[in-house]
């Protein structure tokens, strides 16, 4: 496109699932494109929990997901005085996802029939209103399709571009014990919002009830996570005098009253208490103490299924 003089804009979508990579700001910089990042995450939950074309082999709702984008793309276009949208999509790379009817499907979806250009494969696809009306020149667009990379690693070379991104997904909603992790959440609770999927990357997760969500760390680096993402509700378990994870139980309904024991003996099963008689625990709720526990650590046979 820039090869065609035309001035390009970059949009970044970010949800809890996507987005933000560090690595398009750096390619953006490098390329000497305009860009921009735009947080949809709260308007995304709905396109996730109900989408119109269903799901990949995960949760991932790709061409809902590609439509919902390219509809957000559009109203950023008519912002900035832009005349039309273009991805980087190349036809049957996906083969769900990114296949002729998939492609007019988003079309559709989007609102942008006929605004959607993907110069990687524009030869294969009907001419777009950027192509007959001549903003760009159709015979320098590409014919690319399939799966496997090497016309585009020949490209990248054409272009000097060393430093890509290896191909695979960047969607956590197309990882499998991701995808396990938010069924299970969503089942619990239908309308789990924007800030409660940041917990479903850290710790090991168990369900106590239908209500109980107990979150425990396994490393250093995940106990800071937890600690940093708490919400005020929240439950923070410690073992009082011996090291070991940091838990977090997380009531997803309101209940008058929590058993702080269970999720007591099994952070201390985790820790470096798990084989002594008894350990103390201290719980904190919104940095405030609001028990401390003797218990038994929990035995290994006894522990909960872990998601």
């Amino acid at each position: 496109m820039k090869d065609q003089a035309v001035e390009i804009v970059a949009v970044n979508f970010v949800t809890p699932f996507f987005g933000a990579d560090p690595n398009n700001r750096l390619a953006a910089r490098q390329l000497g494109i305009e860009y921009h990042e735009i947080d949809i995450g709260q308007s995304y939950m709905e396109i996730l929990k109900k989408p119109v074309y269903g799901y990949g082999k995960n949760i991932n709702p790709c061409i809902d997901c590609h439509a919902f984008m390219l509809k957000n793309a559009g109203e950023f276009m008519e912002q900035v005085g832009a005349r039309f949208l273009i991805t980087g999509e190349v036809l049957g790379e996906r083969p769900m996802s990114q296949n002729k009817s998939a492609l007019q499907a988003v079309e559709k979806l989007s609102g942008m029939r006929g605004l959607i250009l993907r110069p990687l494969s524009a030869l294969l696809l009907k001419p777009t209103i950027p192509e007959t009306e001549g903003w760009v020149e159709r015979d320098r667009l590409l014919d690319i399709s399939g799966r496997g990379r090497k016309r585009q690693i020949e490209l990248a070379q054409h272009y000097g571009i060393i430093d890509y991104p290896t191909p695979a997904g960047g969607c956590l909603l197309t990882q499998e014990n991701y995808a396990r992790r938010l069924r299970a959440l969503l089942n619990a609770k239908p309308d789990a919002g924007c800030a409660e999927m940041a917990i479903l990357k850290l710790g090991r997760h168990f369900y106590l009830d239908d209500n109980l969500l107990l979150v425990v760390g396994r490393n250093q680096a995940e106990n800071e996570g937890i600690q940093r993402i708490a919400a005020q509700d929240d439950y923070l378990i410690k073992v009082a005098d011996r090291p070991g994870p940091l838990g977090l139980l997380r009531v997803l309904k309101p209940a008058a009253q929590v058993d702080l024991k269970l999720p007591a003996s099994i952070v201390a099963r985790y820790s470096d208490a798990r084989d002594l008689p008894s350990a103390r625990i201290n719980i904190n709720r919104n940095s405030t103490a609001v028990s401390e526990l003797t218990i038994i650590p929990m035995p290994p046979a006894e522990l909960p299924d872990m998601i």
